[in-house]
């Protein structure tokens, strides 16, 4: 477990920077019924680094977890888009896949909470 939580903030600085590096992927998942697609990835992108960042940090560890808790939930509606919409992501394995990743977010909530905690 302590493995885990030494790598979840790195986890989460790698995964804002794709935000930044893959971006019409990204802008490939925001919901349809959300405005300026980009600007909202480049957001969650600069958010998780941001988070990421913190969680490293003993000091920010408490305010970057709850930070990354409250992206995580927010970034949410583009997994459930997913599942909603697998003919728009033939490399993702289709419906059921999309559908099994849905608990990863609450895995990853779960991470995070345990990265919060004093080491």
């Amino acid at each position: 477990m302590r493995a885990l939580r030494a790598l979840a903030g790195p986890l989460f600085v790698v995964a804002g920077i794709l935000h930044f590096t893959r971006t019409r992927w990204y802008e490939s998942i925001v919901p349809d019924y959300l405005p300026a697609h980009r600007a909202l990835v480049y957001a969650s992108g600069a958010a998780e680094i941001a988070g990421g960042g913190a969680l490293m940090v003993p000091a920010t560890r408490r305010v970057g977890g709850w930070w990354l808790i409250a992206t995580l939930v927010a970034v949410f509606p583009a997994n459930v888009w997913m599942a909603q919409h697998p003919e728009r992501y033939p490399v993702s394995g289709g419906r059921a896949a999309l559908l099994a990743r849905l608990p990863f977010q609450a895995a990853f909530i779960a991470l995070v909470r345990a990265a919060m905690r004093p080491r």
